[in-house]
């Protein structure tokens, strides 16, 4: 697609356009274009928001992953945890479950028993967390 083609199907999609919106995230996603994905998405278009946290999840993109997050996007918040825990990431995890998120909980509370980080576990047992205050029990106990 040449460039100017590409301005009048940006165009048409700014006008309202749903199948041009549509030919313009498939594009962008064939080409790998975050930057088209973002655009679309920060204008509200979910096919693009779920387009974009498909593509950030493939590149392991945490920041895009974050920032999507930030926004109060659940299935990015589900695809940054994912990525933070195969990284072993525990300071992403900890932010995460700081603000609330469950899922992040219980994966820090995993990740943390997996390195006997003791200091984490007691944090998250002080916080009132059961479920850390018991795994941290029976690690002491052994």
């Amino acid at each position: 697609m040449t460039d100017p083609d590409l301005a009048a199907l940006r165009e048409r999609a700014d006008n309202g356009s749903a199948e041009a919106a549509d030919e313009l995230i498939e594009l962008a996603g064939e080409r790998g274009d975050i930057d088209e994905l973002r655009r679309l998405s920060d204008r509200g278009n979910g096919t693009a928001a779920d387009e974009l946290i498909e593509l950030a999840g493939e590149r392991g993109d945490a920041d895009e992953l974050r920032r999507l997050a930030d926004r109060g996007n659940s299935d990015a918040a589900d695809q940054l945890i994912e990525l933070a825990t195969e990284r072993g990431d525990i300071d992403e995890l900890r932010r995460l479950s700081d603000r609330g998120n469950g899922t992040a909980t219980d994966q820090l509370i995993e990740l943390a028993t997996e390195l006997d980080d003791l200091d984490e576990l007691r944090r998250l047992a002080g916080e009132g967390n059961t479920t850390a205050a018991e795994v941290l029990a029976e690690l002491i106990a052994e």
